[in-house]
């Protein structure tokens, strides 16, 4: 098309989750409650790792490393959702694609992250003898360096497809941030190669790390299966548990939404699976690791007892 019989969008229109003024205030109540939540609980996962001698250990320092993407994946939406919601739903073009550039680097990120945990758990139960030298410090900083790595070069390939695009005004995007395919609905360029990138890409990581964690649970398993003893099974299931709950959540809802036919469900739909990748698993996931995990609640109930001897 002929860019001098468009106006070009300096901004976009956020439209939200609903238009329904009278669940809008409850709306807002319940996502700042979420997302102060998701802060105080990441916050202290992260502090309780740091000052807790016995959670220095490989899969402690993936958890604490996975709280920092939380933290800056929710910061990410939750504020603009909230002025969404107060009906402030214009954001500017350089807003727009910061938020998706972020967005990019932390959900791919957090999928890194979630495949190097397996298979941190799958050498402590598969190779319990060689855990210590197989996932040595170098190794863990090496593994959380690559995923922040992935993320990020994911996000530049992805944000810079979007950067060659045009998008023409009025530009109405029919969702609560700014997700790839919405705006690549709006374009008024041959979208034909940044879908596919986009697509490929998103495949390609999803899968990759789905299946990393697929192959680690599936040798944890039969590992579990050959130990005799009931208790002895159970303890090991129950080092995985709270993982396992994670990565279902995260890598159901990511690859529901962006590995499936665009017009399988209807927006509405997308718009509430979108709340779960977004908002609810970063408030999940320290709720998991500290309810589930022993060594967390040992850790919670020494550092309790300490502050109560002190006082």
């Amino acid at each position: 098309m002929a860019a001098n019989n468009y106006t070009m969008a300096t901004e976009f229109i956020l439209l939200g989750l609903t238009d329904r003024l009278e669940v809008q205030v409850p709306l807002f109540v319940i996502f700042l409650l979420i997302y102060i939540l998701t802060l105080a609980g990441n916050m202290g996962m992260i502090v309780l790792i740091r000052i807790s001698p016995r959670l220095h250990t490989p899969m402690y320092f993936f958890l604490s490393n996975l709280s920092v993407v939380d933290l800056c994946y929710s910061s990410i939406f939750a504020p603009r959702l909230l002025m969404n919601l107060a009906q402030s739903k214009i954001i500017s073009y350089a807003g727009c694609i910061t938020q998706h550039c972020f967005f990019v680097v932390f959900v791919s990120t957090e999928g890194f992250l979630l495949a190097a945990m397996a298979y941190d758990r799958y050498i402590a139960i598969c190779n319990p003898l060689l855990y210590t030298a197989i996932m040595s410090k170098s190794v863990c900083i090496y593994l959380v360096a690559g995923a922040y790595f992935g993320g990020i070069l994911n996000s530049i390939t992805h944000t810079s497809g979007l950067l060659r695009l045009s998008f023409c005004a009025p530009s109405i995007i029919n969702h609560f941030f700014c997700d790839t395919p919405a705006m690549l609905k709006l374009s008024c360029s041959d979208t034909h190669v940044t879908r596919t990138v986009h697509f490929i890409l998103s495949t390609v990581i999803a899968l990759t790390t789905f299946l990393i964690v697929l192959v680690s649970y599936i040798a944890i398993v039969f590992a579990i299966m050959q130990i005799r003893s009931a208790q002895g099974r159970y303890k090991a299931f129950s080092t995985c548990a709270s993982h396992l709950t994670t990565v279902t959540i995260f890598f159901g809802t990511i690859i529901f939404m962006y590995i499936r036919p665009g017009s399988s469900f209807p927006k509405d739909q997308d718009k509430i699976v979108s709340v779960f990748y977004t908002l609810v698993t970063s408030l999940l996931n320290p709720l998991i690791y500290s309810l589930r995990n022993k060594d967390v609640k040992d850790a919670v109930c020494r550092i309790a007892g300490k502050v109560a001897f002190l006082k």
